[in-house]
């Protein structure tokens, strides 16, 4: 069988050559001569699949797409064709939380205040947000949540209480979203963010968008921005990317490529997710560990004395991830057109999440603490 892969998919062909002819191709030949003879095709967010974009599907069984959203794809068309179809929904999970707390250190740092002071208001509470709540928990934060499906469906959190948005943002000093893009019906998300609730946001919030770019109104952010000095914006996701608005990039307090969930094991996540489900398809046992495709350690061992504070978690963390290089990196490839957006997005370096930090600490509490938000943490109170 032929398995035809996005080239930017990582390890999807080691891990899927044992069960057919793995060829990978650049997205944009995905639907060129390649696909006519294929089985299995593997994309990725910037792939459309509708009607219009798989004419030559006869022999196809199989799609898989290496993301969490899947606004992308055309499920319902899928099923009327009778072809089987997975994303990897909660794979970035851990990265994408890990990218917005380590956003929020980072300008915590910068402007001289402790995040445990600060009230966070979660917009969405699926894989991501729930995590992301969790771990924002342990380390002491106030958290408040919106998610009207799950508000409706009677979904009840044991620590928090959803909110209507409006009100979560009259009572939050940070922002963040993690939801689909749902473009219509009644819980549309498309533009969700507008100018009048832009303009009711608590004096020096932060804004921070890792969902999808058309879930605040760029222009109205904009219009906003020019009044409101005060609101920091935290933007990964773009509308209309990879064109993306040149204003709004200088507005912005942190700007990244769309890459808040690529690191290293959520990529690894999503290609063995889709690797088991194409396995149950074509009745084939087989399992693959995620450690064997991990690169090598950068740091073996870390020892930490004492209690933890803000200011030695940050350290921490830009051990081995700091996003003002992320911010850097997208800036310096906009004003100089050295580099397009989907360039930085398909070459983007291998980004480790916090577990690959061993840490042995002396103090309980802040081995506990470690461990609970995600860092690979020892306790040894005699090092």
């Amino acid at each position: 069988m032929k398995i035809l892969v996005d080239e930017f998919i990582p390890y999807a062909y080691e891990i899927f050559k044992d069960t057919g002819n793995v060829v990978k191709i650049h997205s944009d030949q995905l639907f060129g001569r390649e696909i006519l003879d294929t089985h299995c095709l593997l994309v990725r967010s910037i792939t459309k699949i509708n009607k219009g974009s798989l004419k030559d599907r006869k022999l196809i069984k199989f799609i898989g797409s290496a993301t969490s959203g899947i606004d992308h794809i055309d499920t319902n068309w899928l099923k009327e064709l009778d072809i089987t179809f997975s994303a990897a929904p909660g794979c970035n999970s851990i990265a994408v939380a890990e990218y917005v707390f380590s956003s929020l250190l980072f300008l915590a740092e910068r402007n001289n205040f402790q995040l445990k002071d600060r009230t966070i208001g979660i917009v969405g509470f699926g894989n991501i947000g729930s995590y992301l709540n969790k771990i924002l928990q342990v380390w002491g934060i106030t958290t408040l949540l919106c998610d009207p499906p799950k508000s409706d469906d009677g979904h009840k959190d044991k620590r928090n209480f959803f909110y209507p948005l409006s009100e979560l943002i009259s009572k939050v000093d940070i922002i963040t979203f993690h939801i689909p893009l749902i473009n219509e019906g009644k819980y549309k998300t498309f533009h969700m963010m507008n100018k009048e609730y832009l303009l009711s946001l608590k004096p020096n919030t932060i804004l921070v968008n890792s969902s999808r770019g058309s879930v605040i109104n760029t222009k109205d952010l904009i219009d906003v921005l020019e009044i409101r000095k005060d609101i920091k914006v935290v933007m990964d996701v773009w509308e209309g990317e990879p064109e993306i608005s040149a204003n709004l990039l200088n507005q912005v307090t942190i700007a990244t490529a769309h890459i808040a969930g690529f690191t290293i094991e959520a990529k690894i996540r999503a290609t063995i997710k889709l690797y088991a489900e194409w396995c149950k398809l074509i009745k084939k046992t087989k399992k693959i560990k995620i450690n064997k495709f991990l690169p090598n350690k950068i740091f073996n061992n870390i020892f930490l004395n004492g209690n933890i504070t803000q200011s030695k978690l940050n350290k921490l963390v830009n051990l081995i991830y700091n996003i003002y290089t992320d911010d850097s990196l997208l800036r310096n490839a906009i004003i100089t057109q050295s580099c397009s957006f989907d360039n930085l997005r398909n070459h983007y370096r291998a980004r480790s999440e916090w577990f690959s930090l061993k840490i042995s600490c002396n103090n309980y509490e802040t081995f506990d603490v470690l461990k609970k938000i995600g860092f690979n943490a020892i306790f040894k109170p005699n090092f």
